[in-house]
């Protein structure tokens, strides 16, 4: 392949082998009562679990952040959010791995932790280059190296120049990537720090190989896989190195001793379940039986890695795979097939050159959750006590809704018309409408933090539901400011990708990704900002109500969001589910989430239909809108 694949390590680096005296520590976990040393003791789980099966690493790293929500550990929290990111990258959960290495950002930045900022900009830079948007990616990294000088750390500067020259290696600056390469090296001899020494030389080798020369790329690889096993290095590192040094035999002609290394590359991450490096050394053996020209030895090989890249949407390597395909099928005599998988690589290659600035990244707000309250309310004057309080601060929330969203339009059309009438000066405009969508969903982040941390001072169950609630419609409209800020269009929201990451965060709010499942069902559509919002917030209230009440008892389910454009403009938005619908026993909540919904679709001049079919459909006509 013509990239280096690494694994994605948490920094400092886990990279020695340990031993998985899993049931001790399990056992230990089961008897310790205090959540600071439970954590203490899951981490350890997670860092022996990482050098050998990915997936209970993944699952440890989920239990830490469930006992971290729960007792509302502000230290702990952001580095399970980042430990899950870390996992969800290396199996290529791409989109997971974004939102919890968001979250771990937010929380770091809430307890000042500097250097937890920068090992999670380093990942974000991670999944920015798997998926082709290597200018995003050099951005993360270079704020994680600014980070790492002002703390002045020798490891983690190091490790910020690492992966800034792999920035420049994959964007072909190779002098500025070995200028970096070598900083890095010269920073780990001179502090005698061997383990990072290897990812150092790493990083040289892949400058080389990039650039053409494949014998200092064996000579750095090399040296690297030699380092690694004298350190003891896991079997997931050593698949990463092993492949590294298969690259280089590779380009220097020595296909069987290349193919030795890949293949025990292959079986090491088959072994720990280690997803990017199978995918890496599959594409490998395919591109070896090219080189060897054994064509239909390499089908199956180059097949395989064309499914896992499409399913992954692994756009950095699928182009150099679309085009290796179809050099296989010419050579077997399969033109029709080989002329489709060109143009497939042509499509991917001009799609990725035209979005290099745009980011998948969701900033999803943080997920505050506390003990339920346990027993019930016994005198009759609390419980009044309790429901006037809820009443109090329902209003309360409601009003500032209201002015958030009063504010927001206002503030928005006021700044659009001032920008529109300096458009004819100079490109400042953008930027400065993109800044301001960036301040406004940072003060609705300000205003959600505020209800999640006073939530959490909360006893009574109805308000602790209530703040929840209008925390999750703050989030809904806060993720229209952040689309728009990062999106290429600053007039329009995609409202598929906008639903993907509202459901996402709903089900995140309730802890319901394992049982409930979110489909799309609709294609891309633009919409404008007046539109978006009331659209995101009628959309929030109906999910939100599915998880209350559609799946009692843990039930498993499906829901599925349906937005299209009819004939003439209007809009249609169809909500179901396959749920117990609606029940006589079902409770009842304050009826503020029906009036919301009520307003807003009379303010889109829509209708809205319930049926009872096989659970609940909900749907709506709006009439037609302004063009986005």
């Amino acid at each position: 392949m013509k990239y280096i694949f690494l694994l994605l390590f948490l920094y400092p680096s886990l990279a020695m082998s340990q031993q998985a005296p899993y049931d001790s520590l399990e056992s230990l976990l089961l008897k310790e009562k205090t959540d600071t040393q439970k954590l203490n003791i899951i981490k350890q789980l997670v860092d022996i679990a990482f050098g050998s099966d990915m997936q209970k690493a993944l699952d440890y790293s989920r239990a830490g952040v469930k006992i971290a929500e729960a007792s509302n550990d502000k230290n702990w929290l952001p580095k399970f959010y980042e430990m899950e990111g870390r996992m969800h990258a290396n199996l290529l959960h791409l989109d997971s791995a974004f939102y919890f290495f968001n979250e771990a950002m937010r929380g770091y930045k809430l307890v000042g932790n500097q250097k937890g900022q920068a090992t999670t900009f380093f990942k974000m830079g991670w999944v920015y280059k798997k998926r082709g948007q290597i200018d995003s990616a050099l951005t993360a990294d270079l704020s994680a190296l600014k980070i790492m000088k002002d703390i002045g750390e020798p490891l983690g500067l190091a490790a910020a120049y690492e992966r800034v020259s792999d920035d420049l290696t994959v964007q072909e600056r190779f002098a500025e990537a070995k200028e970096y390469a070598l900083l890095a090296i010269d920073i780990c001899k001179r502090n005698n720090l061997e383990q990072e020494l290897v990812y150092a030389l790493t990083s040289a080798g892949s400058v080389a190989i990039m650039s053409n020369d494949p014998q200092a790329a064996y000579n750095y690889f090399d040296e690297a896989l030699k380092l690694a096993n004298k350190e003891k290095f896991n079997e997931i590192s050593l698949s990463d190195f092993l492949n590294n040094r298969g690259n280089a035999l590779k380009h220097l002609g020595r296909y069987d001793e290349a193919l030795k290394d890949y293949t025990l590359a292959h079986d090491k991450a088959v072994k720990a379940n280690y997803r990017n490096a199978i995918t890496a050394t599959i594409a490998n053996l395919a591109e070896l039986n090219m080189l060897k020209k054994d064509y239909k030895a390499a089908l199956p090989f180059q097949l395989e890695t064309v499914q896992a890249q499409e399913q992954n949407n692994d756009l950095s390597n699928l182009t150099e795979a679309y085009l290796h395909l179809s050099t296989i099928y010419e050579n077997i005599g399969d033109y029709k097939s080989a002329l489709s998988f060109q143009k497939k690589a042509l499509h991917i290659r001009d799609s990725v050159a035209s979005t290099a600035s745009d980011t998948t990244m969701s900033g999803l707000l943080a997920r505050y959750q506390t003990k339920e309250k346990e027993g019930t309310i016994q005198a009759q004057q609390k419980e009044i006590s309790q429901q006037r309080k809820t009443q109090w601060l329902g209003g309360s929330l409601i009003v500032l809704l209201v002015a958030f969203l009063i504010f927001g339009f206002i503030s928005y059309r006021g700044r659009t018309k001032r920008t529109r009438l300096l458009a004819a000066k100079n490109n400042e405009n953008e930027l400065l409408l993109k800044e301001i969508h960036h301040r406004v969903k940072n003060n609705l982040e300000v205003v959600s933090s505020l209800l999640a941390l006073q939530s959490a001072q909360t006893e009574d169950a109805h308000t602790k539901d209530a703040m929840r609630e209008s925390e999750n419609r703050i989030h809904s409209i806060g993720i229209v400011h952040q689309k728009l800020y990062q999106g290429t269009h600053l007039g329009s929201v995609d409202m598929k990708d906008y639903f993907l990451n509202l459901s996402e965060s709903v089900l995140d709010t309730f802890g319901a990704e394992a049982r409930v499942k979110i489909e799309l069902v609709m294609d891309s559509l633009q919409v404008d900002i007046d539109t978006a919002v009331p659209l995101g917030l009628i959309v929030n209230e109906l999910l939100t109500n599915t998880l209350k009440y559609a799946f009692p008892e843990g039930k498993k389910g499906n829901v599925k969001i349906n937005l299209e454009k009819r004939p003439g403009g209007s809009l249609h938005l169809q909500v179901s589910d396959n749920g117990v619908g609606k029940t006589d026993g079902m409770p009842k909540g304050t009826g503020f989430g029906s009036q919301l919904i009520s307003l807003l679709t009379r303010q889109l001049n829509g209708k809205m239909s319930e049926t009872i079919e096989n659970g609940m459909i909900t749907t709506f006509d709006f009439k037609p809108v302004k063009a986005a």
